[in-house]
């Protein structure tokens, strides 16, 4: 008798700790996912609305006596740029200047060492070479 008494006791106790558990859905840890869109050269063109000659004026217009190495239109810093690595005569390194795609602002300039070219040069191999997952 003091068993069912005390089972009855022990469940009516705890009813209103399994109300309250359920009352409080349990928060789960979001995942931060740190995958980049890769963005399509066709999508980056379509987003861009100044021409790739107003942007390289404004470029070489941030170094002067410099000479346009290489570009590109690419999605970086939140934003579409075109992206420019301008070398100068009796310099060594590059001027990276990245011209917003949007309104032509310099959204960056900043200059880079050889060994920091080699660098960043290794990083987007690495970035580009297809995964397991992405090849046929």
């Amino acid at each position: 008798m003091y068993r069912r008494i005390i089972t009855v006791l022990f469940i009516l106790a705890s009813i209103p700790a399994l109300a309250s558990a359920q009352a409080t859905p349990q928060k789960t840890p979001r995942k931060h996912h740190t995958a980049k869109h890769s963005w399509t050269e066709t999508e980056l063109r379509s987003m861009a609305k100044i021409s790739e000659d107003s942007a390289r004026r404004i470029a070489l217009a941030q170094v002067s006596n410099g000479t346009v190495k290489s570009s590109e239109l690419e999605h970086e810093k939140g934003t579409v740029v075109y992206s420019y690595d301008i070398t100068v005569p009796g310099r060594t390194g590059v001027d990276e200047v990245l011209v917003s795609a949007i309104d032509g602002h310099v959204v960056e300039h900043q200059h880079e060492t050889p060994k920091a070219e080699r660098a960043e040069a290794r990083k987007e191999a690495k970035e580009k070479k297809p995964t397991a997952a992405q090849k046929p």
